[in-house]
């Protein structure tokens, strides 16, 4: 006789998957700090057990970070405030930290002020009196 939904799902996995003896620690290099992390092989049994198809993209503190970030959004909205952002960023193109009042998008670049205007020359009108 069948089980829960849970149950089931777990005994699929335990018939489909390695067991945890079989899993291997994979490094995984984070997509926001480019820094590599460990998926141990007891992390790859949670996620099969609990159905999840991707290995992580971020690293623990990273991950903390982006929760602690999307939490201050969503207690900001619920309080019907607006909420300016400055988040640290390293330019793409010079390597300079600077700061940039937006969350960057995965895998897409970000620049310093300088950099985007070298590139971005008709951005900022100048004076032609």
């Amino acid at each position: 006789m069948s089980g829960s939904g849970q149950d089931d799902l777990k005994e699929f996995n335990e018939r489909t998957f390695p067991s945890e003896e079989e899993f291997q620690d994979v490094e995984i290099d984070c997509v926001d700090c480019g820094q590599p992390f460990i998926w141990t092989g007891g992390e790859q049994v949670f996620f099969r057990d609990k159905g999840l198809k991707h290995p992580p993209k971020r690293c623990k503190p990273c991950k903390k970070a982006k929760n602690e970030r999307l939490d201050a959004v969503m207690k900001a909205q619920a309080a019907g405030l607006k909420q300016r952002v400055e988040v640290s960023v390293t330019c793409a193109r010079c390597g300079e930290q600077t700061t940039v009042p937006f969350y960057p998008s995965q895998g897409r670049p970000v620049y310093c002020r300088s950099c985007f205007l070298e590139m971005n020359p008709g951005t900022i009108p100048t004076d032609n009196h």
